[in-house]
């Protein structure tokens, strides 16, 4: 299981011009219902405390349980058809039968849309790393919706799950199963009870998700919502706007994109947690992997973010993280505030630790306390 984040204080320090970000270091302080447990930032509300603690989960029973995965037929069926028509819409790709206009238009999207994964249902609504004015929920809540992975609500309920039972049989893609069920098979596969109980658990837990009406909405229409913006308007933006052929559009512009967007998704779950140095924390399986990080826009700096899970971040000042930058430009014009990072001396205190002995081969060095003076 990864390490719990215990004994960290926040403190509000300016790091940059007009951007808020609350430096902890070395005793963590409960603000607003927050606490950070197992790695795993929950929201503690009075009848759900009890439930949200392990007393009563016993994770040994369940690993010693004998438990066999049934293939979920359609969910396999489904992966297979999207994973053969991307073939397919590659080939027209390689062999020029698309209009370039239309191969840009599906990188843009890609690439756009994803942080609504990253900024969006990982680092604000999973870990609460930072807080989100309305406007960029919305925005965020849209981008989201486009890559159509579930509704934010069930996304941030599993990665919730995942980094508390990390690498436990409750870990819902847990990859002592191996690469291929990381990467897909635990979305084919039943769930182990482990983590069909553990779901149920954190499920009254969760209030601060569906507190959200953000997230309240998006969950309750998702499915016109995937409908329109993951398949209707994608399809019909190349061919209304430069006449790229329908069939051509939805193969490239609607299954490509979307099967592309899942294996980068999926890369983080599989390559992120096995190929890869460990400078902050060797005892676990997540991993900096740097081809990971520049296809899901700083997300594969593994290793740092299971150590962590409440740094806004996801990596160390110097590391190539395109969503950090997102989020400090929206944090500038005031949509996003109360961003958390760990500070200089518990990152290197921390790394002296438990790291694999990596630690400053590749970064670029953090501003040190100094500096911020003057600030």
């Amino acid at each position: 299981m990864a390490p719990a984040q215990q004994d960290v204080l926040m403190c509000k320090e300016s790091v940059q011009s007009q951007i808020k970000i609350r430096h902890i270091d070395s005793e963590f302080k409960i603000e607003n219902g927050d606490v950070s447990e197992n790695n795993n930032v929950v929201a503690k509300n009075g009848a759900s405390d009890e439930t949200n603690s392990d007393k009563d989960f016993d994770l040994s029973k369940y690993e010693a349980m004998e438990f066999t995965a049934r293939i979920k037929w359609p969910d396999l069926i489904v992966q297979l058809v999207l994973h053969l028509v991307s073939i397919y819409g590659l080939y027209l790709t390689l062999t020029f039968q698309v209009k370039i206009l239309t191969i840009l238009f599906v990188l843009a999207t890609i690439y756009t849309s994803g942080f609504g994964i990253t900024a969006g249902v990982h680092r604000l609504w999973s870990h609460r790393a930072y807080r989100a004015k309305l406007p960029l929920r919305i925005l965020l809540a849209f981008l989201f919706t486009i890559t159509g992975q579930r509704d934010i609500y069930t996304w941030a309920l599993d990665h919730r799950v995942h980094h508390k039972y990390s690498e436990t049989v409750a870990d819902p893609h847990d990859v002592r199963r191996g690469f291929w069920f990381a990467h897909v098979g635990w979305l084919v596969l039943t769930p182990h009870p482990a983590v069909e109980n553990r779901r149920a658990a954190l499920r009254l837990t969760a209030t601060d998700l569906i507190a959200d009406p953000v997230v309240r909405i998006q969950k309750l229409t998702f499915i016109p919502l995937f409908a329109l913006l993951n398949i209707v308007v994608p399809t019909a933006v190349p061919w209304y706007c430069w006449q790229e052929t329908l069939f051509n559009s939805f193969v490239l512009s609607f299954v490509t994109r979307f099967t592309i967007t899942l294996n980068i998704a999926y890369c983080v779950n599989s390559f992120a947690h096995l190929w890869g140095n460990k400078p902050y924390d060797r005892f676990i399986r997540s991993v900096e992997n740097q081809a990971v990080s520049l296809a899901a826009l700083g997300e594969g700096w593994h290793n740092y973010h299971h150590v962590f899970p409440w740094d806004y971040r996801t990596s160390e000042l110097g590391r190539i993280n395109i969503s950090t930058n997102f989020i400090d430009t929206f944090a500038k014009i005031g949509w996003a505030y109360d961003l958390k990072a760990a500070s200089t001396t518990m990152i290197i205190n921390r790394a002296k630790k438990t790291g694999d002995g990596t630690f400053g081969e590749t970064e670029e060095p953090d501003p040190s306390p100094s500096e911020y003076k003057h600030l």
